[in-house]
């Protein structure tokens, strides 16, 4: 591992684990075999990070938050106390004929968190669905599609509510042009301009 990572006496490290300089991982929290964890990331207490697990760097994950199998966070996101990102679109505790299921029983699904997202309090990510660049998604949401580039989504289930700037602040004045999306952001006094075509395609799912 590299220098300058402080690992909490309660926390549990499993082997081949990667950790970044300057992570900080705190109390009770479980970091799972294979998982990958960038630099100057801050770990909360009790948050669990399952295997294979892919964490960018400059990641807060708050208290009692859940990071399931086959999912992948890129750098400069906030994910705020006891979110989930989930898993199992299918989820049961039995095979058909009632054996327990084991790891080949069910296949899991996958989120992916782009660059300087945000995911507020008490968030649910449903599988097979990314959360664009940072997007920001209100406390309490159960979060059903992938979330465009720069939307400000809430709910359950989670809708679209219009565009932030960098700073999370709503933008005004948004108008689209062609394949942009252009707003502005009166605490930063700057246009912001969301290029994104796939972006904009995805919010008519939200």
């Amino acid at each position: 591992m590299s220098e300058n990572i402080f690992i909490h006496p309660l926390a549990e490290v499993e082997a081949n684990v990667q950790i970044g300089a300057g992570t900080r991982i705190w109390s009770h929290a479980q970091v799972r075999t294979g998982a990958q964890i960038g630099a100057e990331c801050n770990i909360a207490k009790g948050v669990y990070i399952d295997f294979g697990v892919v964490i960018g760097s400059r990641v807060k994950i708050q208290f009692n938050t859940v990071i399931g199998h086959g999912a992948a966070i890129e750098d400069g996101v906030m994910i705020g106390p006891c979110v989930s990102l989930c898993n199992d679109m299918f989820p049961r505790a039995i095979t058909r004929d009632g054996r327990l299921q084991g790891n080949d029983d069910w296949e899991a699904g996958h989120i992916l968190v782009r660059y300087g997202a945000s995911i507020g309090a008490g968030v649910m990510v449903i599988p097979n669905v990314t959360i664009g660049s940072f997007a920001m998604i209100g406390a309490g949401s159960v979060v059903t599609h992938s979330v465009p580039d720069f939307a400000l989504v809430y709910g359950n289930p989670a809708k679209m509510h219009g565009y932030v700037c960098r700073c999370g602040r709503p933008l005004t004045d948004v108008q689209q042009a062609s394949a942009s999306i252009v707003g502005r952001c009166t605490h930063c006094n700057e246009a912001v301009i969301v290029t994104s075509g796939d972006a904009l395609a995805a919010s008519s799912a939200i």
